[in-house]
């Protein structure tokens, strides 16, 4: 078995290596930074192969394909966000983050999708958010792109389930992770994050079970469902005031 990890320096994406290398999973890990792709191969061992890419570019997107074919499992995880009001943010940064956390999402699940709905097999993991399920002032850009994802992905399962298809695509959609995410886009969360390792586990197990919303803590649970039950007005409000605590 074949598994294409993007953003596997670190965090989620690192961890999620880990756990497949544990079930012996042949793994191809894709981030930016060379150095620490390299770490974690030297930590995991053999059948590990690494190629450092920017993704953020539709072309890299495109010839990352051609040179990992024949995947079982896609993990689309890479990603970042940046707070702070709409007006204020940096464009330039916006802009890379909606090609990362979106294009490159779109272009490697179509082209890894057209190929396993040919052989009629293969998992992708879309990695979103709890941020994916209600709207996000002072971090408008980065919920905007979640929830792209859940959208695109829960199209793409009734798709799937149309065709009595034997691919199949979940959605992670974790909250707060303690990861090198809060440093790039510079908050500080006032709840507790999960460990990455924790989620990775747990995204994993989803996985093996087939589930679509793949949702890791009890309290995450609770504000997804919050988020479909209360008023946008409503859910605007509290999400405001806790991005407010988190701008450091």
């Amino acid at each position: 078995m074949r598994a294409l990890i993007t953003g596997a320096s670190s965090g989620i994406g690192r961890d999620i290596a880990r756990e497949l290398s544990k079930r012996g999973y042949e793994l191809i890990l894709v981030a930016r930074d060379e150095e620490k792709l390299m770490q974690v191969k030297e930590e995991l061992g053999k059948n590990v192969e690494i190629i450092s890419m920017d993704l953020s570019i539709e072309n890299n997107c495109k010839e990352l394909y051609k040179k990992a074919p024949n995947i079982d499992l896609l993990v689309n995880n890479a990603g970042f966000g940046a707070c702070g009001e709409f007006t204020k943010t940096d464009l330039e940064k916006e802009i890379k983050m909606i090609n990362t956390n979106i294009t490159a999402y779109h272009i490697l699940t179509k082209l890894y999708l057209q190929d396993m709905v040919q052989k009629d097999k293969g998992k992708i993991l879309n990695v979103a958010s709890i941020a994916g399920f209600m709207p996000g002032p002072l971090m408008a850009t980065y919920y905007a792109t979640k929830a792209y994802i859940v959208r695109f992905s829960e199209s793409i399962r009734e798709e799937l389930k149309k065709k009595k298809s034997n691919v199949k695509i979940s959605i992670l959609c974790p909250g707060p992770v303690d990861t090198n995410f809060n440093n790039v886009a510079d908050v500080e969360f006032s709840i507790k994050g999960l460990t990455s390792e924790y989620v990775a586990k747990y995204a994993v197990k989803g996985l093996e079970k087939s589930k679509f919303y793949i949702i890791p803590g009890f309290s995450i649970k609770c504000a997804k469902l919050g988020s479909k039950l209360a008023p946008t007005g409503i859910v605007s409000k509290i999400s405001y005031k806790m991005q407010k605590r988190k701008i450091k």
